[in-house]
């Protein structure tokens, strides 16, 4: 009598580079994310794929994105390790826990940190993060007054020194539009801008000053999807980051004759004497800010 056929088993380890590509975009990324070399992740995906007899990616030149089946593989495999990591920590003390108090602009919230969250209550299932979204400013001041330990925030020039900033990335900041609107056509100029404190509305209403130009506040919001509909509405313009700038919203060319914006750094402030805990947040952070820049690097070089 033939023993039935056993169904295979996917290695965790394999699971795990299977998600760090998704998230990533890339096996050179994603080999930097789990302690691989490229070759031995291209070597794992090999191995999925012929555990379960089909293809999980498309290879593009730059890239690789998933197809239907991987969708559906990386949304079970996440479910499979958060199930491991819960697990393991019921029966193992891990070295590290406590409650990290973490502020952030909206613009981080954005772009970085669900990754930054994500991964981290992976690998550290007893640490608690508790978020705020707020502007620079009262970040700070909440980091002076020990309500917070990390604090996420925005700075141009001198900024960084002087608070004692660690600079994540910079970016461009642009004056952006609807593409095919007209807002940037009126006069006075409407526009839209973050609440006082914000370093992006200062660098853009100085510089409107500075030309003289005039222009009307049309749309406040203090976050990045309010100020976002106001450019969908093409009820203004407004000062965005370039990465911001996409589909239906687009960098104005220059012959609307705005004032020329400065670079923006994000930047990184950690309070004084940081426990462990707080730490191993900060180096997530830098780990998936650095993986997210290089991948931005490699697409736009």
């Amino acid at each position: 009598m033939n023993a039935e056929k056993q169904t295979p088993l996917v290695e965790l380890d394999l699971l795990k580079t299977l998600v760090a590509i998704a998230e990533t975009g890339s096996f050179s990324a994603a080999a930097k994310a789990v302690f691989r070399t490229p070759s031995a992740i291209s070597m794992q995906v090999k191995r999925i794929e012929e555990l379960l007899g089909r293809p999980v990616f498309i290879r593009e030149t730059r890239n690789v994105v998933l197809n239907e089946d991987g969708e559906v593989l990386v949304a079970h495999a996440r479910r499979v390790l958060a199930l491991n990591a819960d697990t393991v920590a019921k029966f193992i003390s891990p070295q590290m826990s406590g409650i990290v108090r973490l502020g952030a602009i909206d613009h981080a919230a954005d772009r970085f940190l669900p990754s930054v969250l994500r991964d981290f209550a992976r690998t550290h299932p007893l640490i608690r993060v508790d978020v705020c979204i707020e502007n620079s400013i009262e970040q700070q001041d909440a980091l002076r007054r020990g309500e917070l330990d990390i604090a996420i925030v925005t700075c141009l020039g001198g900024g960084l020194q002087a608070e004692n900033v660690e600079p994540l990335f910079s970016e461009q900041l642009v004056w952006a539009g609807l593409k095919g609107g007209v807002a940037a056509e009126q006069n006075p100029l409407p526009v839209s801008v973050w609440e006082d404190g914000c370093v992006w509305r200062a660098n853009a209403l100085e510089g409107l000053e500075r030309q003289e130009k005039d222009y009307r506040i049309t749309f406040k919001s203090a976050h990045l999807a309010g100020q976002k509909a106001g450019l969908r509405a093409d009820l203004a313009i407004a000062p965005l980051p370039i990465s911001s700038c996409e589909g239906d919203i687009e960098p104005l060319s220059s012959a609307y004759d705005l004032p020329q914006l400065d670079d923006y750094t994000m930047g990184m402030i950690v309070r004084p004497n940081a426990e462990d805990h707080v730490i191993a947040v900060v180096d997530a952070i830098r780990t998936v800010v650095q993986i997210q820049e290089t991948n931005h690097m490699k697409r736009t070089g």
